[in-house]
């Protein structure tokens, strides 16, 4: 297990330096914020990461992410000059030594929560999807904060790329998803890059837009589609977590055991009774989820891949990026650490 952190560049308030000084932290997890979407990636700027990470005492070995373009998404006949950027970039990432690089297949949005800032018992914050909530929001009518969209789109953009997809089934996504596939994975297998899809999140579909990586029926598919060793997973706790007919433990252990998990987010996740969902603390009593569980079996199962904790609550007064402060993330690794070198001491197989 290669414990790593995500990090948002030199305007993140969350340093480099003070990511250093968690225990066992090894890599770095970050992208190239300032090219849009699409486009090629400097070496410059790649390497500019590199130098700056490898200056704290970190490593710059895998990257979230390098987004995939609309056009690509919606089969448009664009499609294969951004393919051709993406190609390039894998390239490049892994000249630079990058072994592992996260995307996602989701239509326009990103993970959707309804708020980012719900007072939980303890007097954190955190984020939430409330049903109810969802159900009154109108995307086109800017009052709903999201990761990302908000900013990436005017109005009119946004209502264009809307309805551009209300011709695409689920079927079309996955046809569109396997010629992805088909051209940039066989790049990633000569340059010694994993690539690893991230789930939908939440994994179901929004606002009329289809969502396909949701389930374990789903996940099989998106395997055969290219069945390579450098095609596989990040698998998410918290977003495949937050369904309840999702089986993550039969999940974790079958895709593990296949080596084709190559990263791992872990959060816990609180389910409640409507669908809905709030994000908790890692320690599992606060949540739906077993934490120990999933880190037994992917030690069982010898996982050697990356793994980070994931979206954290906002604890003691921090303030800065939505489910990206320091501290109840930091908790987090700690916990995970804790666990994993128990599994390590005292747990049978080391991986």
């Amino acid at each position: 297990m290669k414990l790593s952190f995500r990090w948002y560049g030199a305007d993140d308030p969350v340093t480099l330096e003070k990511i250093r000084q968690i225990p066992n932290m090894r890599s770095i997890v970050t992208a190239v914020y300032d090219v849009p979407v699409g486009e090629v990636w400097s070496y410059e700027s790649i390497q500019r990461l590199k130098e700056q990470v490898e200056a704290a005492g970190l490593v710059f070995d895998v990257v979230e992410s390098v987004p995939v373009h609309e056009d690509i998404k919606l089969g448009k006949p664009s499609r294969d000059k951004y393919i051709r950027h993406y190609q390039e970039n894998i390239r490049r990432l892994g000249k630079a030594g990058v072994k592992c690089i996260c995307y996602n297949f989701m239509p326009v949005f990103d993970w959707t929560r309804t708020q980012l800032d719900q007072r939980l018992s303890d007097g954190s914050t955190a984020l939430v999807y409330y049903r109810e909530q969802l159900e009154k929001m109108d995307p086109l009518s800017g009052e709903l904060s999201l990761p990302g969209w908000d900013s990436s789109y005017q109005k009119d953009e946004l209502r264009a790329l809307l309805e551009e997809y209300r011709s695409i089934s689920h079927e079309d996504l996955w046809e569109n998803l396997r010629y992805f596939l088909e051209a940039v994975i066989p790049v990633a297998e000569e340059a010694g890059v994993n690539m690893a899809i991230h789930p939908d999140d939440p994994p179901w579909d929004i606002f009329g837009l289809p969502r396909i990586i949701t389930n374990k029926q789903n996940l099989d598919r998106f395997l055969k589609l290219v069945d390579s060793p450098a095609n596989g997973l990040t698998f998410c706790t918290g977003s495949l977590g937050c369904s309840a007919q999702n089986d993550i433990y039969e999940m974790i252990e079958e895709y593990s055991r296949m080596g084709r998990i190559h990263f791992m987010h872990v959060r816990n996740v609180k389910r409640l009774p409507d669908g809905s969902f709030e994000e908790s603390a890692h320690f599992s009593s606060c949540g739906s989820l077993d934490i120990p569980r999933i880190m037994e079996i992917l030690h069982r199962n010898g996982f050697s891949g990356y793994l980070r904790p994931d979206h954290g609550r906002m604890i003691w007064g921090e303030t800065g990026r939505p489910g990206y402060g320091l501290y109840d993330r930091a908790l987090g690794a700690a916990y995970l650490n804790g666990i994993w070198e128990t599994l390590e001491k005292y747990g049978g197989e080391e991986a």
